[in-house]
């Protein structure tokens, strides 16, 4: 039994190269600053799974390692300060990033909302 899990990985991950893409995941967090764009407003259009868009800010004024996350053009917040070093690390690196949202909660507090995803595109 021993020897079925890494040959089921190894399957796994010849056949989503096979397809084009490796994605690993190397990040699960709430996004910061949900409330202060457009999240609330875009709130009941955005779903679980829909693609998110990282851009880089190294010039932000008030964290070196900004990364903004975007949902269809529009500023939903940021990767959350104490968690986006190696996302903004591996950018600036060049290597390819993606995100999506893993989670929409109803919930009072905006920092439980929603949980994204942040991926290396092997």
């Amino acid at each position: 039994m021993g020897f079925l899990l890494p040959l089921i990985l190894g399957l796994a991950i010849s056949l989503t190269a096979l397809a084009g893409e490796v994605r690993i995941l190397v990040q699960s967090s709430p996004l910061a600053g949900f409330r202060y764009y457009a999240g609330e407003s875009l709130w009941h259009e955005m779903r679980e799974g829909d693609r998110l868009v990282l851009v880089r800010e190294a010039d932000n004024p008030h964290d070196a390692n900004a990364v903004r996350v975007e949902w269809r053009g529009q500023k939903l917040g940021y990767l959350p300060r104490a968690e986006n070093r190696s996302v903004a690390a591996a950018m600036d690196g060049g290597e390819a990033v993606d995100a999506r949202i893993a989670k929409l909660r109803q919930h009072r507090n905006p920092w439980q909302r929603v949980l994204i995803e942040v991926f290396v595109v092997l």
